[in-house]
């Protein structure tokens, strides 16, 4: 199993193929098994895939001081610091950027930090800004606990980060919200920063956020591009797979790419 030791941690990863470097980031329940369906077209493509479990989720280690971490302050800077550590180790010079949900917030944190690094930007079902509170948020979006979920999705839960942390890892994110904060969540201030291009994809009929979220990204980037997926629900890299990974492929064919 292919680790780095990054913050006295070890972070699992996976690197495939060679070309263009695309840098896959993981959602907030998730980890490095939720892009199966993504990832080979993009490989066949002719692009580097580079995928990782960020600290504390899936294979990578796990930590008896994550709780307090993922609900600190410094979640969001620490997840940063970790991308930007294994950049340099795989000595990538420039590379595109995938996220899904909170995925595009590591996405668009790292790229406010390193610009010159970062190609294309592509998110999807990522939120933008909030106007309540996000701890209240999530309970409202995810009132069951681990233990009242639908088997199949415990199941899955299980196999992304194991018996013993998957319950615990569940009732963490639905009461915090890890890097969303505990409090109002708001990336519009950050968006004038980003001037590569920057695809938004956004499911019409997501659970958890409006497709307005996708709107408010477009309008703040000075060169984004939206692309609404029809009776799609959140987690578009289930619901559509092969579109999603067509529009970020026409997306590069479109900026040179």
């Amino acid at each position: 199993m292919p680790t780095m030791k990054i913050a006295d941690r070890d972070l699992y990863y996976e690197d495939h193929g060679e070309g263009d470097a695309i840098m896959l980031l993981h959602h907030g329940f998730g980890c490095t098994k939720i892009w199966k369906n993504i990832y080979p077209a993009l490989l066949e493509a002719g692009y580097r895939i580079i995928m990782y479990d960020r600290r504390g989720y899936g294979r990578s280690e796990k930590d008896i001081d994550f709780p307090d971490f993922y609900i600190s302050d410094q979640f969001r800077a620490e997840c940063v610091k970790d991308l930007t550590v294994l950049v340099d180790r795989l000595g990538l010079k420039t590379f595109h950027i995938i996220g899904q949900c909170e995925g595009g917030v590591v996405a668009v944190d790292y790229a406010c930090a390193c610009p010159e690094k970062v190609k294309t930007i592509t998110i999807s079902s990522t939120q933008c800004y909030g106007d309540v509170p996000t701890s209240a948020l999530n309970r409202e979006k995810f009132p069951k606990a681990f233990r009242e979920l639908a088997p199949e999705l415990r199941e899955k839960l299980i196999d992304w980060h194991g018996e013993k942390y998957a319950q615990p890892f569940f009732d963490q994110f639905r009461l915090f919200g890890g890097s969303y904060g505990k409090d109002f969540f708001d990336l519009r201030p950050q968006l004038a920063a980003i001037t590569c291009p920057f695809l938004i994809l956004y499911p019409d009929r997501s659970a958890i956020f409006d497709v307005e979220q996708g709107l408010a990204f477009y309008r703040h980037l000075s060169k984004g591009e939206l692309a609404v997926l029809p009776k799609c629900g959140h987690n578009t890299y289930e619901y559509e797979p092969e579109e999603y990974a067509r529009h970020v492929l026409k997306f590069f064919k479109r900026n040179g790419f």
